[in-house]
């Protein structure tokens, strides 16, 4: 069955509308959407759901299906439960240990069930949250059996999820690079399924605002096609993070060569390698470009980024690319003075720094990703002319 394909960002708005969506479902007496996120590993499944449960500020609980030994883990361990009723037809289902204190308050048992408690993972839990059912296929036959009740009907046999929760499965591909199990038909049809796949773009925006080397950045910008199903991008970023400490590459790279051997493998540190001895790790950080000497920048723009035929378009690229991930991660954490905007609308205006399409790609971004505070770019009859074309 094939699957809509999403980036982190497309797959964080698919889960808004099926949590909207679900809310809307629910309160005609519906059952919530189960979703299917499948993906190779380390692109960032789960990493995803649990930022986006934050920004909406709802309940996260994870669990890894591979990793549970006991079934009463997931669904509840077996109980005993009576059915008391009073004098005046009053009827409560209780446990054994309540029978006692039932028995005083005018309660007699007038029948028995064997029942399942409440499982520790939602005990207490309130209205809103979302239930990661974690390398769902991985896991052991029994419990994904057990599962179809929660992804029918949201509950199981005594107890059931608060309102306005929304279970979500991740998986990996079922193509034989994965010891997963197969899903049948009645599975697939208990939920809706979205496959995550890897955008350096928005890889870059994360990198940025997690604080990733820049230098490393710089690297992924230039060569996405290196991120496989065996480099992903949770092993290039143990790399990244293994080498960040090293203030001049150039002077480690027998060491950042064993390191990238252990983490992404001979091919990933060997281009790694050469991207250092090429210097393209020198390449101008967006926050020197925004802050030091207008003629520096310029000068250094033009010795890194070429001219005429020698004009290096990839630089280019992933100099813009920084500029605007860094732009806007400084904007959403500080004001923007007025030198900020000043240096900005210099580059994009000034002859011959960076091509018309990059420029209005630099004010577009940057007024689509924070308009507010880059509202002023617009104060400029060019930076305008540029944006009504």
């Amino acid at each position: 069955m094939s699957q809509v394909q999403l980036n982190v960002q497309e797959l964080k708005n698919f889960l808004k509308h099926m949590v909207s969506n679900n809310q809307f479902i629910q309160s005609e007496g519906k059952i919530p959407v189960a979703i299917n996120i499948e993906g190779d590993a380390g692109l960032g499944k789960t990493s995803a759901i649990i930022q986006l449960g934050a920004e909406l500020g709802i309940n996260v609980v994870k669990l890894n299906l591979s990793q549970l030994e006991e079934l009463g883990d997931l669904v509840g361990f077996p109980v005993k439960e009576f059915l008391v009723k009073n004098q005046e037809g009053k009827s409560l289902w209780i446990t054994e240990q309540e029978i006692e204190t039932a028995n005083q308050r005018g309660y007699k048992v007038v029948d028995k069930r064997m029942s399942h408690a409440v499982p520790e993972w939602i005990q207490g839990k309130s209205e809103g949250g979302f239930l990661i059912l974690d390398d769902y296929t991985r896991a052991d036959h029994r419990f994904m059996q057990a599962t179809m009740e929660i992804l029918d009907r949201q509950e199981y046999m005594s107890w059931r999820l608060p309102k306005n929760w929304h279970v979500i499965l991740t998986t990996n591909p079922d193509n034989g690079d994965y010891n997963v199990t197969s899903l049948d038909v009645a599975q697939k049809t208990r939920f809706i399924s979205v496959e995550l796949k890897y955008d350096v773009d928005v890889w870059a925006k994360w990198a940025e605002n997690t604080g990733i080397d820049g230098r490393c950045i710089n690297f992924m910008l230039m060569h996405p096609e290196l991120v496989t199903q065996r480099v992903n991008p949770r092993s290039i970023t143990t790399f990244f993070n293994s080498i960040s400490s090293i203030e001049k590459f150039e002077e480690s790279l027998p060491l950042i060569q064993m390191i990238g051997e252990g983490s992404v493998g001979n091919d990933f540190s060997s281009m790694f390698t050469m991207f250092i001895n090429n210097k393209l790790d020198k390449i101008i950080s967006p926050k020197d470009i925004l802050e030091k000497d207008e003629q520096y920048v310029l000068n250094t723009l033009t010795s890194i980024m070429g001219k005429d035929d020698d004009y290096r378009a990839d630089i280019a690229s992933v100099i813009v690319t920084r500029l605007v991930n860094y732009s806007l991660v400084y904007a959403s954490k500080n004001s923007v003075k007025p030198e900020m905007l000043d240096r900005i609308t210099m580059l994009v205006t000034k002859d011959k720094v960076f091509t018309n399409d990059l420029n209005y790609v630099i004010v577009k971004e940057l007024l689509n990703g924070n308009k507010l505070k880059f509202s002023k770019l617009m104060l400029n009859n060019k930076v305008m002319e540029m944006t009504t074309k």
